[in-house]
Parts: structure tokens; C-alpha cells; sequence
């Protein structure tokens, strides 16, 4: 089979379309025969040269697909050659075939074809488990989501909403802004030219945020406790603006805050596994009812992965970058 391999780390060029050895299903595992995979901050780091897999995890990227089963591994039930499914990975999406514990494996909600589905498991899980499970987001409370337009801006804007909470978002342009008002958002951000938190606070009458969703990291964590209500919940999913910040905690414990800081990837089958469960029954049926939908930017051959990578550093993207087989 062909995977995209990374000989060493480096810029979108280092990202070349290579035969390889094909996986095979080991027990609990099923093999997919991937139809499409999409690009996540992650392919970007691994690449670089900052985010290794996981030990026994397959070193080529791609932390979703989606596909049809070529096979199941010993033990495997509830699921045949021919299913189409979509799933969670921990490495290997940028390949022609992958092996993924079954219990990582989704099917594929109806009306929905393979490219767009290969969208859906990394902004759902992440989402669900950090807004919903994590900072538990409730009925009338804010949501403040950095990056408002990226896929899982995009997300987790449309599961807040359905939710019955309030969303506000921040963005780098007034096209993406119009884009996440589209999809439900209630306050609209331009941290290029506005303050988040006077923003924040003017549109909820001094009361802040209960929880925010933030990919930014160290930059922003002192405002981010800025910007918090009372009880509220800060979850940090990314680092895109550094590693390390001074947290005045006499500010969080004036607002009886909690800062969170999670990932996905590392996280042991069993948790991924929960976790895909708890995204099957509540996040599915609003996929098939049409409440919740992916948002696919464009779609680039996977042989192509260099290209798809340097259109997610230039940030022009509104959603999911998804890479096509074939």
C-alpha cells in the first residue's frame, strides 16, 4: 500500500506519498481500507518534528479516517468486511489501509459520503469530551471558543447551540466571523482588532464566560481567567501560542475557576473507546437529523498531503481540510 511518510522533520516537503508495508488487524482491531483522512493541528507538529505517536502506533499522521472494513482482528463483533465506518485514530490516517482498535470505529451517519465523514471523529471527540464531559457546559451558560473557524471551532460552536448555551467566538477575519455566525454563534470577535474580554463581558453584562474552549495556550491563559465568570471552566486543548505563562492564582480563586489541560491522542483504548460511545448516542442522532453538520473547506488528494499542509499554516481555511484515496 502507499502511506505519506515523514523521512525527518521538517517543512510540507518533507511529506512524501511512499509504498510501505500494509497492517494487518491484530485482536480487537480492524482494518480499514481508507477512503479519506483530514489534517489536524497534530499532522502539522508530528511533522515539525514536536509531536511523536505514541509508542506501537503506526509514524505516519492522520488521526482520523474514514473508509470500509477489509477486515477484523480476532474478538471483533458488531462489525464485517464491507461496513462503511469512519474512526479515531492515534496515527496512520495518511495511508491507504489502518488498523484501529474497534472500539475507536464509528459507523458512517447516513446521508453523509466517506470524505465528509473522515471529518467528523477528531472534532467531535475533542469536542464532546472537553466542552461537554470536562467543563460539563450546561443549558444557558457562555461558551467562548478561540478560533471560532477552525474544524473544531466549527464543532464545537454548532454542539454548544444545540446545547442551549450561548457562544461566543473569536476569529482572524471578518469572513470567518460570518462564516461561525452562520453555524449559530452569538458573539463575534476579531482578536485582531478587538479585546475578547471586554467583548466577552459587554455581551453577557459583566459576567464573563463559564467555560472556554482555548487552542492557544500560555499567550492567553491570563486572560483567559480574565474573561471567566463565577465557577467558570477554562479547557486548554492547544499550544499554539506557547508552553508556559504565569497563572495569578489569587485571580482564579477569586472566581472559584478551574484550568483543565487535556489531549486525546495518548489517552488509553478504553477512555478513547468511552469516549466514542458517549459521541455515538449524543452526537450522532443530531448528524442524521441535520442539526449538526461538518464543515469541509476543500478537499485535496492525499498524495497531495504537502499542499493540504501549508493551506493549514497560512490559516485561510474555514473548517476541515479533508485529504481524498484515489
Amino acid at each position: 500500500m502507499h502511506a505519506i511518510t515523514i523521512a525527518e522533520p521538517g517543512g510540507p516537503e518533507v511529506l512524501v506519498w511512499t509504498e510501505v508495508p500494509e497492517p494487518v488487524a491484530g485482536p480487537g482491531e480492524v482494518l480499514v481500507e481508507v477512503a479519506a483522512s483530514a489534517v489536524n493541528r497534530a499532522d502539522v507538529l508530528q511533522r515539525r518534528g514536536f509531536y511523536d505517536p505514541p509508542p506501537g502506533v503506526s509514524p505516519y499522521p492522520g488521526l482520523e479516517c474514514a473508509g470500509t472494513v477489509a477486515a477484523v482482528g480476532e474478538g471483533v463483533v458488531g462489525l464485517r468486511p464491507g461496513d462503511r465506518v469512519c474512526a479515531l485514530l492515534a496515527g496512520g490516517g495518511y495511508a491507504e489501509r489502518v488498523a484501529v482498535p474497534a472500539a475507536q470505529v464509528l459507523p458512517v451517519p447516513d446521508g453523509l459520503d466517506l470524505p465528509t465523514a473522515a471529518a467528523l471523529p477528531e472534532v467531535t471527540c475533542t469536542v464532546w469530551s472537553n466542552v461537554f464531559r470536562t467543563a460539563g457546559l450546561r443549558p444557558g451558560e457562555t461558551l467562548l471558543v478561540h478560533g471560532g473557524a477552525s474544524g473544531i471551532g466549527t464543532m464545537a460552536v454548532q454542539l454548544a447551540k444545540v446545547a442551549g448555551a450561548r457562544v461566543a467566538v473569536t476569529a482572524g477575519s471578518a469572513e470567518k466571523l460570518a462564516r461561525c455566525a452562520e453555524l449559530g454563534a452569538d458573539v463575534l470577535i476579531n482578536y485582531r482588532e478587538q479585546d475578547f474580554v471586554a467583548e466577552v463581558r459587554a455581551a453577557t453584562d459583566g459576567r464573563g464566560a463559564d467555560v472556554v474552549l482555548d487552542i492557544i495556550g500560555a499567550k492567553y491563559l491570563a486572560r483567559n481567567v480574565e474573561v471567566l465568570a463565577p465557577n467558570g471552566r477554562i479547557v486548554v486543548i492547544g499550544l499554539q501560542g506557547g508552553v508556559r505563562a504565569e497563572l495569578d492564582l489569587g485571580a482564579l480563586l477569586a472566581r472559584r475557576g478551574t484550568v483543565a489541560a487535556t489531549s486525546l491522542r495518548a489517552r488509553p483504548v478504553a477512555e478513547k473507546g468511552a469516549i466514542v460511545a458517549a459521541v455515538r448516542e449524543h452526537v450522532w442522532p443530531l448528524l442524521a437529523d441535520g442539526r449538526v453538520r461538518p464543515v469541509i473547506d476543500r478537499r485535496v488528494p492525499m498524495a497531495r498531503a504537502a499542499e493540504a499542509h501549508r493551506i493549514m499554516e497560512s490559516g485561510v481555511h474555514v473548517g476541515k481540510i479533508v485529504l481524498t484515496v484515489g
